[in-house]
């Protein structure tokens, strides 16, 4: 958001011109200008009023828009040119030109620039001293500012190279087509990913040097290279994230960026063997930021899954299913976890499959009787000769 400092400088008081031979000509020329103030920024109010008995009448006013600009029209003569603001009383004014000429079909521009030096040198050192700690901070709001400029820019940016990332196996299969080989398919996914990510990296390292305590950008950083496999340096990337956040003056913590990165710890641990880290993690993502607790309890799940952990893939699905419980994934997840703790009852030779693994099977298919993985659970409940149960009634699904 740009900022802009105004400085109310005092009334000059000039000394009024003897009253001007006033000459009424009916031919009208034009006049414009722009109203600058003493720090350099446009003024946005006020108005230009020209007089011919030095500043005692207003012969014509006109006003200042909210971009600093006026214009107008004049008969042709030769006039005070003057500028108001609109506490300034009527025997004063902020800023004077003499003798300025208006021609019949002319177009004269007559600009107030008070930050030149003739105007300074008359203000109270004590003014002068004032405006330049000002100019020196609007400045440097002005520098901020750009560089807040380009690292909104390059958020945008990182955040749809994270999306398009998240979305490199289905690019991949369109790309090269439904007969490619899995081999091919899965090097473009990686390919995309590593494009994707690597320009996310490149742009937050100089993004995070630029401005060090913005929480997100470090948190993309950590996204970034967690989606390269660099995972030490994005631990060390969300830790960042996290602390600054902390310590940001706005009332912490940011649900959006703590979740954020509560999340992206978890997904390394677990993708790295370290259960109860991850469990710690996801845990604290969901309770920092509860909108979106079932999400990041069933991403848990999901990697565990991904990973072959299942004893943590069980669990994660079990927390995930007491904040979503009509979420269909989180059932297969759970039966998925279980069913590898089959055993064979050794007088009847039939497989006897663990506590709540065909009820997770069962429920996955009452609520998603046609899902990706609807062949595979019918395939699992035959085997254990399991009829499909339909009496599950789901709730709204979330």
């Amino acid at each position: 958001m740009k900022r802009t400092i105004s400085l109310r400088v005092g009334l000059l008081a000039f000394a009024l011109l003897p009253a001007l031979g006033q000459t009424t000509q009916p031919n009208l020329g034009k006049i414009h200008g722009h109203v600058t103030n003493p720090t350099g920024t446009s003024e946005s109010s006020g108005s230009v009023v020209l007089s011919t008995d030095g500043g005692h009448t207003a012969k014509y006013t006109f006003p200042v828009d909210a971009n600093g600009d006026y214009t107008g029209e004049a008969g042709s003569g030769t006039y005070t040119v003057l500028f108001r603001r609109p506490d300034t009383p009527p025997d004063k004014m902020i800023d004077v030109f003499e003798n300025v000429k208006v021609t019949a079909g002319g177009d004269v521009l007559q600009d107030f620039d008070m930050s030149r030096k003739a105007f300074i040198d008359k203000l109270p050192p004590e003014q002068q001293k004032q405006l330049e700690e000002l100019k020196k901070h609007n400045a440097e709001a002005l520098k901020t500012n750009e560089v807040i400029k380009t690292l909104n820019a390059d958020i945008k940016v990182a955040a749809q190279d994270i999306k398009d990332g998240d979305a490199a196996a289905a690019t991949a299969k369109q790309t090269l087509g439904a007969a490619a080989a899995k081999a091919d398919i899965e090097a473009k996914e990686a390919e995309i990913k590593t494009a994707k990510y690597t320009e996310v990296e490149t742009m937050m390292l100089k993004d995070t040097a630029a401005k060090p305590d913005a929480s997100v950008l470090w948190a993309y950083l950590g996204e970034a290279q967690s989606g390269l496999k660099k995972y030490d340096e994005a631990i060390a990337s969300f830790k960042k994230a996290i602390d600054v956040d902390l310590a940001s003056k706005k009332p912490p913590p940011n649900p959006q960026i703590q979740g954020l990165a509560q999340s992206g710890l978890g997904e390394i641990y677990a993708r790295t063997g370290k259960i109860q880290e991850a469990n710690d993690a996801y845990d604290a993502a969901a309770k920092v930021y509860p909108t979106l607790a079932g999400f990041y309890l069933k991403n848990e799940a999901v990697i565990f899954f991904q990973t072959q952990q299942a004893d943590a893939q069980v669990a994660a699905a079990d927390k995930a299913i007491a904040v979503t419980p009509d979420v269909a994934l989180l059932y297969y997840l759970k039966g998925n976890g279980l069913v590898g703790k089959t055993t064979m009852d050794d007088k009847t030779k039939k497989l006897v499959p663990p506590p709540g693994c065909m009820e997770a099977y069962q429920k996955y298919l009452q609520l998603d009787p046609n899902g990706l993985y609807s062949a595979d659970v019918k395939s699992i409940l035959a085997s254990f000769n399991q009829s499909i149960d339909t009496s599950y009634k789901a709730g709204k699904k979330k």
